[in-house]
């Protein structure tokens, strides 16, 4: 009886394992997770569960009984020390597991700030898992002070929820703006008018130099001299994917671990999926943090052990909830040399439509779930709309399609 083996209990390792069973392989099933609890949903974490909205238990991707009851075997709380690719074994907990073949869903992992500017205080944290979740909670009481280190959008959904809170709020963005790496000016000027109308006090172009304090963060000197006294830190300023155990392993390393259009590693019997993934893109080479890509390749990917042979082709999309408006992107806007801005139908609602040259790429959609819809449509479907008919709010977008 075959075997597989999927190391990383997140939502590609989740969704792997049931796209398995869902297509009918009745081979041995073993997911390695090293939570505690069974895998779980991350985007609510620092919005809904954060805010005291959402039980933990409505975070599970699946009631634990779905494991043993379609044949799973569910190892939590278990780390992975090192995969034995010659003998086709993992090495975790102290056994061996044998495989025939092998999935990496191993996800990603926050960005720390050094300990030699205060990384290691108490009272520093970052949001990726429960735990890191749960270990700050206690921190959000009315009028406390937090400093929010980096402005992409881990930043601001963390300040949306401490404002929301009650609590002063500064975000500092080292860049000349908040999201400059993932978002056009006209996305980031929204987005900052939004947080300051609901009172936080962003940053821009000034880093940090230091965190203060003995044994618990007390303060912080940023780059411009300025000091501030805080109660708490929470730090947002990226991940990198999760590729320690691959390049243990021998595998290559490209932007995360490397893999083909299958999701093959370069050992024909390991696969990778999600966020620690990169994969040929357009003739390149990307690598998605979403929930959306972690699902589908994830799903492709079990569609290949079982040996269909199917390329993923990724449509990336993504979203971000601050406040009461919530932000769904379609599409990549890597090369953008234009932005196009049209009014949505409601009061605060908007969208910003990204195109190179006369080619669209991308759209980001706040609050407009209709100019969201019908932008990925037509980036699935590779149509330019004039960009003129756009930035008209008479036009009707689905005359467009």
């Amino acid at each position: 009886m075959s075997h597989i083996v999927v190391v990383g209990a997140g939502q590609a390792g989740a969704s792997l394992v049931a796209k398995l069973r869902n297509s009918g392989f009745d081979g041995q099933v073993t997911l390695i997770g090293e939570e505690a609890v069974p895998p779980y949903q991350r985007p609510p974490l620092s919005k809904a569960y954060l805010l005291g909205d959402m039980e933990v238990e409505r975070l599970f991707l699946r009631p634990a009984s779905f494991y043993p009851d379609n044949g799973i075997d569910l190892h939590l709380n278990e780390r992975v020390d090192a995969i034995d690719a010659a003998d086709k074994v993992v090495i975790a907990g102290g056994h061996q597991i044998k495989y025939d073949m092998l999935a990496l869903t191993t996800g990603s992992v926050p960005r720390r700030l050094p300990p030699a500017i205060g990384g290691t205080l108490e009272g520093v944290h970052v949001v990726r898992g429960l735990d890191d979740v749960d270990r700050m909670a206690p921190e959000f009481a009315d009028t406390r002070r937090v400093l929010i280190v980096g402005g992409g959008y881990i930043g601001l959904e963390a300040a949306a929820v401490a404002a929301k809170k009650g609590l002063k709020v500064t975000l500092v963005e080292m860049a000349d703006r908040i999201l400059q790496r993932v978002a056009a000016p006209e996305t980031s000027n929204y987005f900052r008018e939004l947080h300051k109308s609901h009172g936080v006090n962003i940053v821009e172009g000034v880093g940090l130099d230091t965190l203060i304090g003995k044994g618990r963060v007390t303060g912080a000197k940023l780059t411009d001299g300025t000091t501030l006294d805080v109660d708490f830190v929470i730090v947002g300023v990226g991940i990198s994917p999760a590729t320690a155990l691959a390049e243990a392993t021998g595998l290559e390393i490209d932007n995360g671990i490397k893999t083909d259009a299958q999701g093959r590693t370069s050992d024909p019997l390991i696969f990778a999926a999600g966020d620690c993934a990169s994969f040929p893109y357009k003739g390149g080479r990307i690598r998605l943090e979403s929930v959306p890509n972690a699902i589908d390749q994830a799903e492709i990917v079990a569609r290949n052990m079982m040996g269909e042979g199917v390329d993923y082709t990724a449509k990336p999309w993504f979203w971000s909830d601050q406040y009461d408006v919530k932000l769904q992107i379609a599409g990549l806007n890597t090369g953008y040399d234009n932005v196009i801005t049209r009014p949505g139908d409601k009061p605060g609602s908007t969208s910003f439509w990204y195109y190179q040259g006369d080619t669209l790429l991308a759209v980001d959609a706040a609050n407009d779930p209709r100019a969201y819809m019908i932008g990925k449509r037509l980036i699935e479907g590779g149509k330019s709309p004039d960009k003129v008919a756009i930035s008209d709010p008479s036009t009707d977008l689905k005359l467009l399609m």
